[in-house]
């Protein structure tokens, strides 16, 4: 495994579906998706990556979350791990806990079915 925050960034990535968010919080923590579960691990995206995630695993789903996670607040069992391209994705390894989730806010769709993060991610335009 790489190192546990080798990026510096802050905040990490969850895109969920509506649903599963709302279960996960009835439940009082997020296990995963089934993609995750299956897995091992919670894949997240950073700020530089979750377009592109979007793109290639959530393309023509609507009613989607895009949940921000204190990097700090998961401790060791968040790692960052080669993946796609080489680039280092982070990984959890083990639930999410809810209060380390710093906002959830819904990721609305363009005209043409894409994904519009505008105003959703540090350094985009509101």
């Amino acid at each position: 495994m790489a190192a546990a925050d080798p990026t510096g960034t802050e905040l990490v990535y969850k895109i969920a579906p509506r649903a599963l968010w709302e279960e996960a919080r009835a439940a009082g923590v997020f296990v995963g998706a089934p993609v995750d579960v299956a897995d091992g691990f919670i894949h997240f995206s950073t700020a530089a990556q979750v377009r592109e995630t979007a793109r290639r695993h959530f393309a023509g789903l609507d009613d989607l979350l895009l949940v921000a996670v204190d990097v700090r607040a998961l401790g060791p069992a968040l790692v960052f791990e080669p993946s796609r391209g080489g680039d280092l994705f982070p990984h959890l390894y083990g639930p999410l806990p809810l209060d380390a989730v710093r906002s959830v806010a819904p990721i609305p769709t363009s005209v043409d079915g894409a994904h519009d993060f505008a105003g959703l991610l540090p350094g985009a335009p509101a």
